[in-house]
Formats: C-alpha cells, sequence, structure tokens
C-alpha cells in the first residue's frame, strides 16, 4: 500500500493568498487565464453571490469563498483610494 494513502494533506497557502488583496489578485489572474473578463466576473459575483461566476482554475472559487463579499467590496474601494489596510489586532 502507498504510504499516505487515505490521508488528507494541508498545504499552507502562501503569504499572498492569505489576504483578501492577495486572494483577488490571484482569482482576477486565474479569471484571465481562462479568458474571460475578469471584472465583469467579479461584478457578477458581488452582485449576485453565485460562485459560478468564478473559475475553479487555480482553486480561485475556493480562495473567493474564503472571503464575505463585504470583505471583498472593502478591499476594492481600499485599493481604489489607496487606503491601508488596519492593522490586525
Amino acid at each position: 500500500m502507498t504510504e499516505g494513502f487515505g490521508t488528507t494533506k494541508i498545504l499552507p497557502l502562501g503569504s499572498d493568498n492569505s489576504t483578501a488583496a492577495g486572494i483577488l489578485q490571484h482569482v482576477y489572474q486565474a479569471l484571465a487565464q481562462k479568458g474571460y473578463d475578469p471584472v465583469a466576473q467579479l461584478v457578477g459575483y458581488l452582485m449576485t453571490g453565485d460562485p459560478t461566476y468564478i473559475t475553479s482554475h487555480g482553486n480561485a472559487r475556493n480562495l473567493i469563498c474564503r472571503l464575505e463579499r463585504d470583505e471583498v467590496l472593502e478591499e476594492l474601494v481600499r485599493q481604489y483610494f489607496s487606503v491601508p489596510a488596519p492593522e490586525a489586532d
């Protein structure tokens, strides 16, 4: 029998995918790689909450589902106005 068969491996997320900004960047790139319009797809997701607007390519759908939609909007507004994220407690 193969060693480790039937066990679950937990792979740590890189620092790029551990923040809202990193997740959004990853999702944007995954959508673009698959030939979608990332802005249109993200708007569709934010308006409806339907995760099928986000491709599963590169684990993008799972990553975006880790965030609440209001967190995504906060990050987008923060980036638009170049406001730094508050420090974690």
